[in-house]
């Protein structure tokens, strides 16, 4: 059984980023809800960047901690799911497809940056802003 510093310590290395990964997953499905016609998740307070109404105590809290202090090598969770009302939508046929892939577009990996010795070798490489 690990000890309370190494238990904090993994808690503060894990926590943060994986509030913030929940926050903005279920906030970008109720934005994006809300921008093709669906207000049940505004109106229910959960497009916001606030990470508690996202907290699920089972799901965020208790769960994933129960597994760091086991030891089990992993760790999962879930939030609560944003509500979304499918029949307020625009166009039914497309919109709910924008929905579903906002949470996971908000939760994706960054792409690798290249690093600054090889963007300055190559001489075709030009700033992102500049006009032709």
């Amino acid at each position: 059984m690990p000890d309370i510093a190494q238990f904090l310590h993994k808690l503060s290395v894990y926590a943060i980023p994986v509030i913030l990964a929940i926050t903005f997953h279920e906030a970008a499905h109720g934005w994006v809800a809300y921008k093709k016609g669906d207000a049940t998740a505004k109106m229910l307070g959960r497009v916001t960047l606030n990470p508690f109404p996202h907290i699920d105590p089972f799901g965020t809290i208790l769960l994933p901690a129960m597994m760091l202090l086991l030891g089990t090598g992993m760790v999962f969770g879930w939030a609560k799911p944003v509500p979304v009302n499918f029949r307020l939508l625009r166009d039914q046929k497309r919109d709910p497809i924008y929905v579903a892939a906002a949470g996971s577009s908000r939760t994706s990996p960054l792409p690798p940056s290249r690093d600054s010795s090889s963007a300055s070798s190559s001489p075709s490489t030009r700033p992102c802003c500049s006009r032709r």
